[in-house]
């Protein structure tokens, strides 16, 4: 069965998340640090999982269970390499879809951006989600649960 992982601490489409695992009883796990209380969905296939604080603790939570049936959302890049790495799949809150193919550039810009801020450049943040950001995240959502159920299939 395909799982969908939520790196929950700033995760800003969860709602959306959960309405597609509704849709097509999907398991779903949170995972988050607790830095940030996340109140709990109240729904039956949503389970919430606080690891403790410290770096990467929840990214490594979710690499080690994802499989190559499973989607993991996230905004951090070296998680969703780590997910592409087991054969899962990976998204990103905007609706990017992460691949082998754009992953390695996608790690390398953001080597560079840590570099530009640590010479004291401000890079800016992400921007805030859109309508059409939330529209074509739920797209692509779908195509990557149809995908890793069409596989795990066939």
């Amino acid at each position: 069965m395909t799982t969908l992982y939520i790196d929950g601490d700033a995760c800003p489409v969860r709602d959306e998340v959960y309405r597609v695992a509704d849709r097509l009883a999907l398991p779903v796990f949170v995972v988050a640090n607790g830095s940030r209380p996340i109140r709990p969905p109240g729904r039956p296939n949503v389970t919430m999982i606080t690891v403790e604080a410290g770096a990467d603790v929840a990214d490594d939570w979710i690499a080690e269970r994802v499989t190559k049936a499973d989607v993991c959302i996230t905004s951090d890049i070296p998680l969703a390499s780590r997910c592409l790495a087991k054969g899962g799949r990976a998204l990103a809150p905007n609706g990017k879809i992460w691949t082998p193919d754009n992953i390695g550039s996608a790690l390398a810009g953001r080597e560079v951006g840590r570099y530009l801020r640590e010479m004291g450049m401000n890079t800016g943040g992400p921007a805030p989600l859109t309508k059409q950001d939330r529209s074509q995240f739920l797209s692509a959502l779908d195509t990557l649960v149809r995908a890793a159920q069409r596989e795990r299939v066939g």
